[in-house]
């Protein structure tokens, strides 16, 4: 860890038009961790990540990456900067083949040693995920559910992000398969990618995460250590439901 956090955002307002959506978010991340952000559908949690990777402008507050700011930035140039987004939904070129999907997350990035870096970072991909090599060739749309969303973990990783951020990764998915990515999550973390994750599985969420945030209607209402939040009472009412600790079996 370092004393300066990777991602640090502060009362972060945004919305669609008219509509607010968020009111004053304020959160940090600091460098190998990884934190899960929970909360009801409608919270803003989508929205946040929107705001935080270009897709929505702030009206109020700032992001800051590394210390810089770099609110308002467009997606691209965030990208160059580390910052990277597996979207809800996985958002495919179903068309396209595997590979050329991979290709396409090396856009925004820079330098003489592009190629080289988008070598090895395919090369990462495919240790991650073996089974994106075997389909190299297969159109992304034939691909199952799981092999999907490897496929969008495996494109963002492509631009060889500092900063991971992952819109319901689980969504969808078959209990083995959501195995499959929250290792390779693990995986990642220990290789020093840092990640922010947003999760409507509560209890998933905080058995892979270091610290997390509540949201809700747009605000963090509760904030803490992940072992913090399983044991607080109205998180465990209201997101956690039935979900036994270790201490409730003793």
């Amino acid at each position: 860890m370092t004393d300066q956090p990777l991602l640090e955002v502060k009362a972060l307002c945004a919305g669609y038009g008219r509509i607010s959506v968020l009111r004053e978010v304020s959160i940090h991340v600091d460098t190998g961790e990884i934190v899960s952000l929970i909360g009801s559908n409608g919270a803003g949690k989508s929205t946040l990540l929107k705001a935080l990777v270009g897709l929505v402008t702030p009206s109020a507050g700032g992001v800051l990456l590394g210390g810089r700011s770099v609110t308002g930035n467009r997606p691209e140039r965030l990208v160059s900067l580390g910052m990277a987004l597996v979207p809800e939904g996985r958002l495919l070129f179903g068309p396209l083949s595997v590979a050329e999907n991979l290709a396409l997350g090396t856009y925004g990035t820079r330098g003489p040693t592009k190629k080289a870096a988008a070598l090895e970072q395919l090369a990462r991909v495919h240790e991650l995920f073996p089974v994106l090599a075997e389909r190299a060739n297969q159109s992304a749309e034939t691909l199952s559910g799981g092999e999907q969303q490897m496929l969008a973990v495996g494109r963002a990783l492509m631009s060889g992000p500092r900063l991971l951020l992952l819109d319901e990764p689980s969504l969808g998915l078959a209990p083995k398969v959501i195995a499959e990515i929250f290792s390779a999550l693990e995986r990642l973390r220990a290789d020093g990618v840092t990640i922010l994750l947003v999760e409507q599985d509560a209890k998933l969420a905080l058995k892979h995460s270091d610290r997390g945030y509540v949201m809700k209607t747009g605000r963090i209402v509760l904030q803490g250590s992940a072992a913090e939040l399983v044991e607080d009472e109205s998180v465990r009412t209201i997101y956690l439901g039935t979900w036994k600790t270790e201490a409730d079996a003793t």
